[in-house]
């Protein structure tokens, strides 16, 4: 693709574009109860096709360009149990014939009986990455130290990726999806209004905000907070992220305007069900045939439902609702669906 991505070191992990499909049955349902419904489409970023799929496939083509220019041997990153990016990082490594060490932390107050055994914790096995468990309350910053410490020590050269991949460069994939995205609804005739995403750390809806900037488009992000009480100190975190990650890229900056986190649907916490979640989860099933997961998709497909009957996305609206992926975690909040 041309512009100021042609010259960024990356490593091709999966096939570009991914599907942008149109959700015909959904919106039929929507309509049937709330009388009207926006022209709705979904973005298949759950088919990267890396181990599953997700949306930290595209950050982890730039994220692994870095670690190849400095000519590390060793990923390291870090999430909850279930992190999808723990998952897709240790795949990655995997592609790129790097080692990997996932430190994943015990913070979700959830006991479902295979949340500590099966989903994207059993993958990550498969996957060959070496895991460090860590209590929830465990000082990160120590034991990211002591981790690279001792990858140092035994001669490795270790690349730190941060939470969700979420920093200038990660962010770099989804500015240059954006691009993707316009070029498909070009393709397709669509006159896209919004894209509506799961939040939480950020990069993607930072890299989508600089991509559409950069194509000077008008289309809105509607990022989903599914990560934690305090919607304010995210959005001051992604307008600083999205500034960094356009000045990396040396496109223009963001408007103010335009940074917009939608609130209410978290719940009790990150990594908790809702009874939303579970219905949304349910519908675009039975509807689409599409897997959501617990934790990121499923959580922003309720909102975006619940935006709808509410009539904040209106019914002359298109929406293309960007699948993050994550269907793996579904098996480790097995009695959430069959209770």
């Amino acid at each position: 693709m041309p512009g100021p991505f042609s010259l960024l070191p990356h490593v091709e992990l999966f096939e570009a574009p991914t599907p942008l499909q149109e959700l015909m049955n959904l919106r039929a349902v929507i309509a049937a109860e709330n009388g009207s419904c926006p022209q709705l489409y979904i973005k298949r970023d759950d088919m990267t096709g890396l181990a599953g799929g997700g949306n930290k496939t595209r950050k982890l083509e730039y994220l692994l360009g870095e670690a190849r220019k400095q000519n590390a041997d060793t990923l390291i990153t870090a999430g909850a149990l279930q992190s999808n990016h723990a998952r897709q990082t240790a795949a990655a490594a995997s592609k790129a014939g790097l080692a990997c060490t996932l430190i994943l932390f015990d913070t979700v107050p959830y006991q479902g009986a295979l949340y500590r055994r099966s989903g994207n914790l059993l993958l990550d096995k498969v996957l060959g990455a070496d895991l460090v468990i860590e209590d929830g309350k465990a000082d990160a910053a120590e034991v990211f130290e002591r981790v690279m410490g001792n990858i140092s020590k035994a001669g490795g050269t270790p690349y730190l990726i941060p939470v969700g991949g979420s920093n200038s460069v990660g962010a770099i994939g989804y500015a240059r999806a954006a691009g993707e995205i316009l070029d498909q609804a070009a393709t397709k005739q669509i006159a896209v209004t919004r894209i509506v995403h799961a939040s939480s750390s950020l990069g993607t809806q930072a890299g989508l905000l600089t991509g559409l900037a950069e194509r000077a488009s008008d289309v809105r992000v509607t990022g989903i907070n599914v990560y934690r009480h305090d919607t304010e100190k995210m959005l001051e975190d992604l307008t600083d992220l999205t500034e960094r990650t356009a000045d990396r890229l040396g496109v223009r900056r963001v408007g103010a305007e335009r940074f917009e986190i939608a609130d209410g649907f978290l719940g009790e916490a990150y990594g908790v069900p809702t009874d939303e979640m579970k219905a949304a989860v349910s519908t675009l099933a039975q509807t689409e045939g599409i897997l959501l997961d617990p934790v990121y998709s499923g959580k922003a497909m309720a909102a975006m439902i619940a935006m709808i009957f509410r009539g904040e996305i209106g019914p002359e609206e298109t929406v293309v609702f960007l699948h993050t992926g994550g269907m793996p975690g579904l098996f480790a909040y097995e009695e959430e669906f069959t209770g």
